[in-house]
């Protein structure tokens, strides 16, 4: 069980989709509307991990036709959100939005976030620490991820806020803006390299 909460907390705060826009949010909209986009994130993760868990994941895709629609709607949304980023200005992410993303929005990006579906595939299907009983060790699972999740995607909403308390250089915002979109491009890319 240790193991598992290691495995949880490295592959959740390495940067990806979820945690770079929550920062992005934090950074420009701070903390209520940050939280709410959490809200939705949160949601998002574990419907993604339900689709795992009931197999429903791996129904939809084993079809060749569904699995590519789904690759391309999560590309083409992650390239959009690395354009918000990368094009903001001297403000650090969704600098130009008029309204935050919210909840919505972060449901969204989880459902179509590849990286949510290969974390919590590797969690849930590895890592068996109650062989007895696959639905006692299936709930303690879901509690420690989420538990340990909510911390880490809140310490990056504080993170973004910090960003813009900072008042940094706009020369500086920019840059932070394109290593953050630079960054959600990288996910894109693996998600493209990956076997299929």
């Amino acid at each position: 069980m240790v193991t598992f909460a290691f495995a949880v907390f490295f592959l959740i705060i390495t940067p990806g989709p979820g945690v770079l826009s929550v920062a992005g949010v934090g950074s420009a909209f701070g903390f209520r509307q940050g939280a709410n986009y959490i809200a939705g994130l949160f949601v998002g993760t574990n419907l993604v991990a339900l689709a795992v868990v009931s197999g429903l994941a791996t129904v939809l895709l084993a079809n060749e036709n569904i699995r590519i629609a789904l690759l391309i709607a999560s590309v083409a949304y992650l390239v959009y959100l690395a354009a918000r980023i990368a094009f903001a200005g001297s403000r650090i992410a969704f600098g130009k939005a008029e309204t935050a993303p919210g909840f919505l929005a972060g449901v969204i990006l989880q459902t179509v976030n590849p990286k949510a579906y290969a974390v919590n595939t590797t969690l849930l299907t590895g890592f068996a620490f109650w062989p007895g009983n696959l639905a006692v060790e299936t709930a303690l699972k879901f509690l420690i991820m989420n538990m340990i999740w909510l911390p880490i995607h809140f310490l990056w909403l504080y993170a973004g806020m910090a960003l813009h308390r900072l008042n940094l250089d706009p020369t500086v915002q920019r840059r932070v803006n394109i290593a953050m979109a630079a960054s959600l491009l990288a996910v894109v890319a693996l998600a493209l390299a990956a076997p299929k």
